[in-house]
């Protein structure tokens, strides 16, 4: 049995979540977003709080019952209060600059780099251009966009230079011996 699936999902005040079938809609002051629940799995509306159950109990409909109940609990959470991730910026010359809808960086190549952001994903800067929030509704997209700024520029073990995710720890090497 999927012990988190067995978990309703609770709807905090200020979001609207609809169930129609297998589409479930959630509304919030962050935004709009869906999602297409699988078929093996039976969704419904409980007194402000949506329960997910098994039409079977083969392993695979079990697995997805708890996926499917991730995927809801992070979608009605994103519209209420979003999601966050901080990125770290160390190295001389390394800095981070918002232009317009793209993130230019500065990473010690010869050339900036500008990325695009995607739509629902917001971006700040903060003080001496050395740290990067990103926040948007979706969790997924808030990851993937973090992810592929740190691509850019990995931080190096021998001294720490490149962007990192603010709660990650960077295990150092020693340098070369004479």
């Amino acid at each position: 049995m999927s012990r988190i699936g067995k978990q309703p999902v609770a709807v905090p005040s200020g979001v609207k979540v609809e169930v129609a079938g297998q589409q479930v809609t959630a509304s919030g002051k962050l935004g709009k977003q869906t999602l297409k629940v699988h078929p093996e799995i039976a969704v419904k509306m409980e007194n402000d709080k949506v329960v997910l159950s098994p039409r079977s109990m083969s392993k695979r409909t079990r697995a997805l019952w708890g996926t499917n109940r991730a995927l809801l609990n992070n979608m009605v959470h994103g519209v209420a209060t979003g999601f966050s991730q901080n990125l770290e910026i160390n190295g001389v010359g390394y800095r981070a600059a918002l232009e317009g809808k793209a993130l230019n960086l500065q990473l010690g190549f010869s050339h900036d780099i500008k990325f695009p952001l995607p739509e629902g994903v917001s971006v700040k800067i903060g003080d001496k251009q050395a740290a990067i929030a990103i926040t948007g509704a979706d969790r997924r997209l808030v990851g993937q966009v973090a992810a592929e700024v740190r691509a850019f520029r990995k931080p190096e073990p021998y001294k720490g230079k490149g962007i990192k995710y603010a709660s990650e720890h960077i295990r150092r090497k020693e340098g070369k011996k004479k």
